[in-house]
C-alpha cells in the first residue's frame, strides 16, 4: 500500500467515529458546569479520587486544556489526589478519543484503553494524595493558561428550557471550534505518522522491537514529556499496531502520550511541589507498564485477533458514510470553509459572530 493511500484509508475510517465523538464531547460540555465538577470530586480518600478519575475520563479536555480546569478545583478546596486523578483521567480519554479508538484499533483495546485510563488515575491519585503540599494553594477563582480549551462547562447552572438550549448551543459550538481547533494538527501529524509506518515500515522490524518490558518502558519515556491529546495519538497507535507493535505496548504509548506533558509538569511542580511530581511520574510509569504487560497477557490468553476486529468494526459503514463524514470534517476542520458553512447555515447577521 502506497503512502496517501495508506493515510487515505485510516482517514476514511475514522472520520465517522471522530464526528461522533466531538458530539458527544459538546453534549457533556454543555450539561456538565464547574461547580458540580468541584461537588463531585470533593472530599478525601480511594472514593473521592475515583470518583475524579471516572468523572474526568469522557470530559473533552487535552492535557493543556486539564490543566486551568484541575487549578480550580484544587484551589476550590479539592485535596490532591483527586486533582491528580482529574488532571490524568481527563486527558487521557474522552469520549472524542474512545469512539476513534474503537474505529481504529477495535472494541478490545477500546475497553482496556478507558480503563487503563481511570486505573491510571487512580493509582498516581493514591500516590500524590500521599504527599504534603510545601505551600497552601492561593484561592482562585479564575482560569490560568492560554489554552483555547479553557476551562470546562463553565456558566449557570439554570435548568430552564431556554437555558439548556443556550448551553447545548454552545457545547457544541466549543467541540465543532475549539476541541476541533486543538486537534486537528496533530490529527494530521499523527494520521501521517500512521500511514507511514503501515506503508514504509516492515512489520517484522517493529514486530521485533513491539513487545516486552523494555519496549514498554520505551513508550512511557517517550510518551510522557509529549504533547499529544489522545485523539490525535490513536492513528499513531495503530500504525504501530499493525505494523507489529504488541497491543500492550500500544497502550502503554496510548497511556503515557495523552495524559502528561512538559507544561503540565512544570504546572503540577509549581502547584503541588517536587515531590508530588516524583509520586505522579512514578504512578504513571508504574501503571501503564503493569497495563501494558496486562494486556498483552489477556490478548494472549483469549487469543485475540485485534486486526480483525479492526476490520469487523470497519465494516459496520458504507464507504460513502465515511468519505462524507471526512469531507465534514476537513470543512469544520479548515477555519475559512467553516466560516462560509456557517455563513450559509445562519442568517446573516448571527454568521458575522461566528470564528
Amino acid at each position: 500500500m502506497t503512502l496517501p493511500l495508506a493515510i487515505l484509508d485510516i482517514a476514511l475510517s475514522a472520520a465517522p467515529w471522530l464526528l461522533l465523538g466531538l458530539a458527544m464531547a459538546g453534549l457533556i460540555k454543555g450539561l456538565i458546569s464547574e461547580a458540580q465538577l468541584t461537588r463531585w470530586v470533593g472530599g478525601r480518600g480511594l472514593g473521592s479520587i475515583a470518583r475524579a478519575a471516572v468523572i474526568g475520563a469522557p470530559l473533552p479536555l487535552c492535557s493543556c486544556g486539564a490543566i486551568p480546569t484541575a487549578l480550580a478545583l484544587h484551589r476550590g478546596g479539592a485535596e490532591r489526589g483527586p486533582t491528580t486523578a482529574f488532571l490524568i483521567g481527563t486527558p487521557g480519554i474522552g469520549i472524542d478519543s474512545l469512539t476513534i479508538t474503537y474505529a481504529l484499533l477495535g472494541p478490545f483495546m477500546a475497553v482496556a484503553r478507558g480503563v487503563s485510563a481511570v486505573l491510571t488515575a487512580i493509582v498516581t491519585g493514591l500516590l500524590v494524595g500521599r504527599t504534603r503540599a510545601p505551600v497552601a494553594p492561593t484561592p482562585t477563582s479564575s482560569c490560568e493558561g492560554n489554552c483555547s480549551s479553557g476551562c470546562a462547562g463553565q456558566g449557570p447552572s439554570s435548568k430552564t428550557p431556554a437555558a439548556l438550549s443556550r448551553r447545548l448551543a454552545n457545547g457544541f459550538h466549543y467541540a465543532f471550534t475549539d476541541i476541533l481547533d486543538d486537534i486537528s494538527l496533530w490529527l494530521l501529524a499523527g494520521l501521517l505518522v500512521a500511514g507511514a509506518l503501515i506503508a514504509l515500515v516492515p512489520p517484522q522490524q517493529l514486530a521485533e522491537l513491539g513487545s516486552g518490558l523494555g519496549a514498554m518502558l520505551l513508550m512511557a519515556v517517550i510518551g510522557i514529556p509529549m504533547y499529544l491529546c489522545a485523539t490525535a495519538a490513536t492513528p499513531i497507535a495503530a500504525g504501530l499496531l499493525l505494523a507489529g507493535v504488541s497491543p500492550g505496548t500500544v497502550l502503554v504509548f496510548l497511556i503515557a502520550a495523552p495524559v502528561t506533558s512538559l507544561a503540565t509538569l512544570g504546572v503540577f511542580r509549581r502547584e503541588l511541589g517536587s515531590r508530588a511530581l516524583v509520586a505522579y511520574l512514578t504512578g504513571i510509569m508504574i501503571s501503564a507498564v503493569a497495563l501494558g504487560l496486562s494486556v498483552d497477557a489477556l490478548a494472549g490468553w483469549w487469543q485475540l485477533d485485534i486486526s480483525r476486529q479492526v476490520e469487523q468494526v470497519q465494516e459496520l459503514l458504507l464507504s460513502w458514510i465515511e468519505a462524507l463524514a471526512l469531507i465534514v470534517l476537513v470543512v469544520l476542520s479548515v477555519r475559512p470553509l467553516r466560516r462560509h458553512l456557517f455563513a450559509v447555515l445562519s442568517s446573516p447577521t448571527s454568521a458575522q459572530e461566528l470564528p
